[in-house]
């Protein structure tokens, strides 16, 4: 699982940071640069559940295999047609590799570890995902720079293509096939709607305050780069872009394993609350940030902000019924993606009116969210979030 994250992770890196650069290149202009934001939140939101139930459905080893050729049909699409629309029609099925592989790699995290173990087993996902995301733009940046922003990122693409064609060899190589016979009431559920009334109040509070809190992400989310490297007083390169996702992915995988491990021997609501402000603080902090300096401090600060990530996802598989983790765990990002989408497309009309005007509002949300998790959030320790699982499990 670990070596498939590194090898998709890092051709999606080298090429989904620069796309709206690519899509600029290409004609397409700001707007076209909304749509690919807010279909990537859609699509992320529309493939979870169904990711979650054919995990739990078909088996880990087959679901992923599904998941890889679709990508692999999406970077074909992007290299072979060199135009904005084909980016837009092609992300259909790159962009979802990340939303509908998650709950097959999160259920086989929860197969293979006790409940004491799966937020450090999500950190450790958590980690090794983060290497491609931090080497992945840095050498995207230096194909742009090699070979301009067009070519650069088609070639991107290409590289991207062959890692994951190795990716879906390696996984069908070395992960176990996890369909086996279940029991009758642990059976893959379907709808949805059903599936939703097995959501506990926990889980619900949660998900309301992470609704709003990704709002924050999410509307200033693809106007980074464009902020970074067009807006500012002393824009920054293509590779100096690189370098300063590299310092946030840097900052994220120091926290990790600390974090994990007391989030596994205490209460977890502390770690959400905090990575909830974080989450709040960094597009305020990129507003006042205009060189390179300052702006690896921001990126310092986005880099905290999945400091209690993994406690989060973590509790979601300890709450959620044996035989159907995966289905849960898609249903959520379904339930939290669908209306975040929202954001990520009115995000490009608050850019267009003010860049100022789309960090302040992307942080009134995240304000918002972390006052909803502080007070109606619940603080389950490690002993009573085993119980819950338990009871739900029977």
């Amino acid at each position: 699982m670990l070596s498939m994250v590194i090898l998709v992770g890092l051709g999606e890196r080298m090429t989904e940071r620069f796309l709206p650069i690519y899509l600029l290149a290409l004609g397409g202009g700001v707007l076209s640069v909304g749509i690919l934001n807010g279909l990537n939140n859609l699509l992320s939101a529309l493939y979870s559940f169904p990711g979650g139930y054919l995990s739990d459905r078909l088996g880990i080893k087959r679901a992923l295999l599904i998941f890889n050729v679709m990508a692999i049909s999406g970077y074909l699409i992007v290299i072979l047609v060199p135009s904005w629309v084909s980016v837009i029609i092609g992300s259909v099925l790159f962009l979802s590799w990340s939303a509908i592989s998650l709950p097959a790699t999160m259920s086989l995290v929860a197969e293979v570890l006790p409940r004491t173990k799966r937020t450090m087993g999500v950190s450790m996902h958590s980690l090794v995902r983060r290497v491609p995301m931090a080497l992945g733009p840095v050498l995207g940046g230096l194909f742009i720079v090699r070979w301009g922003e067009i070519i650069g990122v088609r070639l991107a693409f290409i590289a991207a293509l062959v890692m994951a064609v190795v990716a879906a060899i390696v996984q069908q190589i070395l992960i176990k096939d996890t369909q086996k016979e279940k029991n009758p009431q642990h059976l893959p559920q379907p709808n949805p709607f059903r599936l939703f009334r097995e959501l506990g109040l926990p889980i619900r509070h949660l998900l309301v305050s992470d609704i709003l809190v990704r709002f924050c992400e999410q509307i200033p989310y693809a106007f980074v780069v464009i902020w970074t490297m067009k807006t500012i007083n002393h824009p920054v390169s293509a590779v100096q872009f690189g370098f300063l996702t590299t310092i946030e992915m840097t900052t994220a995988m120091l926290v990790y394993i600390p974090v994990a491990y007391l989030a596994d021997k205490s209460r977890k609501k502390p770690f959400v609350v905090i990575t909830f402000a974080i989450f709040t603080c960094f597009p305020l902090f990129l507003m006042i940030s205009r060189s390179f300096g300052l702006l690896a401090i921001a990126f310092i600060v986005r880099g905290l902000k999945e400091f209690g990530e993994p406690t989060r996802k973590a509790l979601i598989m300890d709450l959620a019924p044996e035989g159907r983790k995966a289905a849960v765990f898609g249903l959520y990002y379904l339930v939290r993606d669908v209306f975040v989408s929202l954001a990520a497309f009115g995000g490009a009309f608050l850019w267009q009116r003010s860049p100022y005007l789309n960090f302040t509002i992307a942080a009134i949300f995240g304000f918002l969210g972390t006052l909803w998790f502080a007070f109606r959030g619940k603080d389950i320790s490690v002993k009573n979030s085993t119980i819950v699982a338990e009871v739900l499990g029977r």
